[in-house]
């Protein structure tokens, strides 16, 4: 009977102290819990579990916790090799889903191998791409306009305000330095090498048309951090591409073929700025579809670049193996090749005192040398009857993709080199 009675005496004054609140806790009050005898029927054991049996209950089944004494503050340690109570009430992930959609997102990575392997399939077997004729070009450079507009936002754009000198330099770079390169190219083509007229023509349209998404890509994959500065450039010059790549069409060549300005216009509308618009405005308003289909964007990116890349081959294949298509290929790498070189060292001289001058270097190197080849393929096929015209900018695209992501593996081996 005693033994009972100091038990129920214990629990009521512990009930007590719990019930007098967190007041009595903040002051500084500790509750005395009498220390039971050794010789008590009532073990330590059942003790606590007449106080918590839920506690009880989870020490079982989780292992005991340890405390440290005069500090409750801290959270209790467990034992080695035990798993605690929240850790094991966590749900199961499926691992299996979330490596899906990685590989979903990073593929990507796989673009340099999808054109390389697009570019000599369209040489081997030229069928495996003739059914991609023109009329898809349109639509399928929507499609991966569509793709940018969906991964950028207003805030993007934002960005291009902090940095006004670059952003100047990058569209110098593409509307200036880019066009005189193809004017000299374009002549030389057809004075030095006299190559026929829609030749020259197709490498000064080449030069007129806006920045590629694929710098982009090319710009994160080097500096990550610069790939909203990538972004932004890329966005203006095809923002502006609208009025500027007819003007520069019409002063370049104009007098030679006819160019159909107020169709180039109405086109590079349909083709650039009504899917960029859609995208925008997808991701501002119903961002939940967006995070829907944005995994499965850059696959589909991949696969409609590959077609992009491999039909005009396979559909100029008789002009490229004909007697002047090396010299087609040397003039368009060339082409690529200087704008490369102006666009990396000429912003050293102009931000050298920059602290991301080598990085800013290689952004804009990317931004002048790649440009939307595939635009000027779809503007050729459409408003220009000799199918010459369309020769260069199938070559440019195939070009630039090569030498743009050999600059990537370069310039990332050398800096994983310095590192």
């Amino acid at each position: 009977m005693n033994s009972i009675s100091r038990h129920l005496q214990t629990q009521f004054s512990l009930f007590a102290c719990y019930d007098s609140g967190p007041d009595s806790l903040r002051a500084g009050k500790r509750c005395q819990v009498p220390i039971l005898p050794r010789n008590s029927s009532v073990s330590a054991s059942r003790f606590a579990m007449s106080l918590n049996p839920v506690s009880s209950a989870q020490s079982r089944r989780h292992g005991s916790i340890k405390c440290k004494s005069g500090d409750f503050s801290e959270s209790p340690e467990l034992e080695p090799g035990r798993e605690s109570p929240s850790e094991s009430m966590q749900p199961s992930v499926p691992g299996e889903q979330f490596y899906i959609i990685k590989i979903l997102k990073e593929s990507n990575s796989f673009l340099p191998h999808a054109v390389i392997a697009s570019t000599l399939l369209a040489l081997v077997y030229p069928p495996s791409f003739t059914w991609f004729t023109n009329r898809y070009y349109a639509p399928a450079l929507g499609f991966l306009m569509f793709a940018v507009g969906v991964n950028s936002s207003e805030r993007d754009f934002l960005e291009a305000f902090k940095r006004p000198a670059a952003i100047s330099a990058g569209y110098i770079g593409q509307f200036i330095v880019k066009p005189l390169l193809g004017y000299f190219f374009g002549m030389m083509s057809v004075t030095m090498f006299s190559l026929p007229t829609s030749i020259g023509a197709g490498v000064m349209l080449t030069s007129c048309v806006s920045g590629a998404q694929l710098s982009n890509y090319a710009t994160f994959l080097t500096d990550p951090s610069m790939a909203p500065l990538s972004i932004v450039m890329t966005s203006l010059s095809t923002a502006t591409a609208v009025f500027v790549t007819p003007l520069l069409s019409l002063l370049l060549i104009g007098k030679r073929l006819p160019v159909d300005v107020k169709g180039m216009v109405s086109s590079i509308l349909q083709i650039v700025v009504a899917p960029i618009t859609a995208g925008l405005l997808l991701n501002r308003f119903f961002p939940w579809i967006c995070n829907a289909i944005r995994p499965l964007l850059p696959p589909l990116s991949v696969f409609v670049t590959a077609l992009c890349v491999g039909a005009p081959l396979a559909i100029n294949v008789d002009s490229i193996m004909s007697s002047f298509g090396l010299t087609i290929l040397l003039i368009i790498t060339a082409f690529h090749l200087s704008a490369f070189i102006i666009g990396y060292f000429l912003p050293g001289f102009i931000f050298q005192k920059a602290p991301d001058v080598k990085a800013l270097q290689r952004t804009l190197s990317f931004e002048t040398g790649m440009q939307s080849s595939l635009l000027a393929l779809a503007l050729a096929n459409r408003f220009f009857q000799d199918p010459l015209v369309a020769v260069p900018p199938a070559i440019s695209t195939v070009m630039m993709s090569l030498m743009g992501f050999s600059l990537v593996m370069l310039w990332a081996r050398r800096r994983a080199t310095a590192q």
